[in-house]
């Protein structure tokens, strides 16, 4: 009975999310000043969906000793797929992606429309200009997502940290939120190469889906004397929540 139970759920959760597709990628057709508003929501309604239809059992850890700043730059390491709807499906931000997510059938397009910032990594003017529209946005009062290890990772943290998160902090006076990611079943939510459909495929036959987003106090920029000590300070913090979490 559980079993059967659980099949209807996950086939209830792929019919709300096609319903959802469709609904998104028509409105993505109409002009971008017509959906500034309230596509977003929609877009946030979507990657809950998203997120229920691959039968992620995602859970907020809130680890914080104190409130929350309600404007605030969201960090996050980055080992699989899933945060890419899996943050904006729990926090209230506009993601920065690849290029390459941009051209991901009707993911790109739904992207695009719910305004995320698309860089191409190895094009220092691409580079430049996400780092001056993610600055404009938060000046404008928008909370952002980033992901400092500049890419997928895999299951540890990346031996650095890049710097735009930090300087968009420093520049703004925006405190840091970070968030630290550990999926149970790491192997298989690990993004490595995989094309969206096999990974899509990969994360909805993990024998463990359960998601865990730990929130830790936020970094407040005026702490820090310039973007190297931010980084290098947040940095070591991962590395402390690494070996409490995965070690």
């Amino acid at each position: 009975m559980r079993c059967l139970l659980h099949t209807l759920l996950l086939i209830l959760g792929w019919l709300d999310l096609v319903a959802h597709t469709a609904l998104l990628l028509v409105l993505a057709l109409l002009p971008q000043r017509w959906l500034r508003r309230w596509y977003p929501w929609l877009f946030r309604r979507w990657c809950r969906s998203f997120v229920r239809a691959l039968g992620v059992d995602l859970r907020l850890h809130q680890h914080q000793t104190r409130p929350l700043p309600e404007h605030f730059i969201l960090i996050a390491n980055h080992p699989s797929a899933l945060e890419l709807v899996g943050i904006p499906a729990t926090f209230d931000v506009v993601s920065l992606a690849k290029e390459e997510v941009r051209d991901w059938w009707f993911v790109g397009r739904i992207a695009a429309a719910a305004g995320t910032f698309f860089v191409k990594r190895e094009n220092r003017g691409s580079r430049h200009n996400a780092l001056v529209a993610m600055r404009d946005t938060v000046r404008k009062g928008s909370n952002i997502a980033i992901y400092p290890e500049g890419g997928c990772k895999g299951r540890r943290i990346a031996e650095r940290f890049h710097y735009g998160a930090f300087t968009i902090s420093l520049e703004t006076g925006v405190p840091i939120v970070p968030v630290f990611l550990h999926y149970e079943a790491q192997q298989a939510f690990a993004w490595e190469g995989q094309t969206l459909p096999q990974m899509l495929l990969q994360i909805a036959r993990a024998p463990n889906r359960r998601a865990n987003y730990h929130v830790y106090d936020a970094f407040d920029p005026a702490g820090f004397a310039d973007r190297d000590a931010y980084s290098l300070h947040v940095h070591a913090r991962y590395l402390e929540w690494q070996q409490r979490h995965l070690d």
